[in-house]
């Protein structure tokens, strides 16, 4: 070993002492992809109007209202705003996914949607949904890959009836299995990220369920900007100690506590952009999902208000997946045409660039005219990976086009429990 080689491996040695805590540090707070599918929406239904046979009723409204305003697909493709060539390519796949998997991820509502009830009557809903959403995961139906509870928040004057819900609710369902998430609303400091923790773990000591997760909603400014003037959500992200799945922006709420007028409030004003580009900065490397928010322009109506309404989903989720928000809300079952259309095409529309690029990096095609660094082969690969996953993309398509099966992409997109899926 010459004299430079021995100082640089002494030097090594010096500093992987001097930064060991630093090491395990990103480690524990950045310890990327969890491995598991980001669903493409979470649909919210208010728990008085919850029932075991939900998912399916959506499937079904939903491929009523296209067939009774979808028109050719043509039509449909002037009427949404999308390219009539990838309408026509993505036509089947979006019904084939009406009738098998229309809602991804479902969200019993204890909150907003359902209001403020006496005690009694929103214990009994607890329970009731709770026992029709064992009845929709026990039973043959179509059912969500996610589902859970939105309980009241922990703010003073809700505090309690929230951890009441989410209690008995948790208690009732038993079994609460691999996609069972909880979602924590209105938060507006840390310490309230710090007590679902402790809430989380005394339901589990209490119950003997398995481990609580939840996410948070990201809908009152205090979230994005503490007093301090610090980035509140990337410590909240810290605080819930590994038990945060998800960072969902509240389009209605955050703006409506910035003083914005109802009718400019949207998931594309400028306060949401901020907000959200804050959200992403502080989840990434995180393993922890962003979601944008929704729109309350439901598809209802006459034909031509079905389209308007149509067109604008098509394009807001269109925008959100451009920005690398992979997932959204949708409240009515006539937005899950337009939720599968604009993700299909999103998906379908890329992917050739996406696969040229990819068989280029792993060798298998001459070239694509770029030179992508592996950091860029990840992105890509989870592209292609997040098409498969929702329906998008074939499997052997991936394999025609790249030349690698879906657990090559998945390693190539850095998907930390890939080989145990």
């Amino acid at each position: 070993m010459s004299d430079l080689d021995r100082l640089c491996a002494d030097l090594a040695d010096r500093l992987d002492q001097e930064l060991a805590d630093v090491d395990e540090r990103l480690r524990a707070s950045y310890p990327g992809d969890r491995g598991i599918r980001q669903p493409v929406h979470t649909v919210y239904v208010p728990a008085d109007r919850f029932d075991a046979g939900i998912v399916a009723a959506w499937g079904k409204q939903a491929l009523a209202a296209l067939d009774e305003h979808g028109g050719t697909s043509a039509e449909l493709a002037r009427a949404v705003g999308i390219d009539a060539t990838l309408v026509e390519d993505v036509a089947d796949r979006v019904r084939a996914k009406l009738a098998r998997e229309p809602i991804e991820d479902l969200r019993i509502d204890l909150e907003d949607g359902y209001g403020d009830r006496p005690d009694d009557e929103e214990d009994d809903a607890t329970v009731s949904a709770a026992r029709a959403l064992r009845a929709c995961l026990d039973g043959a139906g179509p059912r969500p890959a996610y589902y859970g509870v939105r309980f009241k928040s922990f703010e003073a004057p809700t505090r309690r009836r929230g951890l009441r819900t989410l209690g008995r609710f948790v208690q009732e369902l038993g079994d609460l299995g691999d996609g069972f998430v909880v979602t924590l609303p209105k938060v507006t400091a840390v310490e309230q990220v710090t007590a679902m923790v402790a809430a989380c773990e005394a339901l589990e000591a209490e119950l003997g369920v398995g481990e609580l997760r939840f996410e948070i909603q990201v809908e009152t400014p205090q979230s994005i900007l503490g007093a301090d003037g610090t980035a509140l959500v990337a410590r909240m992200i810290q605080a819930a100690q590994g038990r945060c799945t998800g960072l969902h922006y509240g389009t209605y709420d955050y703006s409506a506590s910035c003083g914005i007028a109802a009718a400019h409030q949207s998931m594309e004003h400028p306060a949401a952009d901020h907000a959200k580009a804050v959200m992403q900065v502080a989840a990434a490397g995180t393993g922890v999902f962003c979601s944008d928010g929704s729109t309350n322009v439901v598809p209802v109506g006459s034909t031509p208000e079905v389209h308007a309404a149509w067109a604008l989903h098509a394009r807001l989720v269109r925008r959100s997946l451009e920005r690398g928000f992979y997932q959204g809300w949708d409240l009515h079952p006539a937005q899950l045409p337009t939720r599968f259309l604009a993700t299909y095409a999103f998906y379908r529309e890329g992917l050739p660039a996406a696969a040229a690029r990819l068989s280029a990096y792993v060798g298998t095609s001459a070239g694509s005219g770029f030179l992508d660094e592996p950091a860029t082969a990840a992105a890509l690969a989870g592209f292609v990976l997040r098409g498969v996953e929702c329906g998008a993309v074939d499997a052997a398509e991936v394999h025609e086009l790249i030349g690698v099966d879906t657990a090559g992409l998945a390693r190539l997109a850095r998907r930390r429990l890939a080989e145990q899926e």
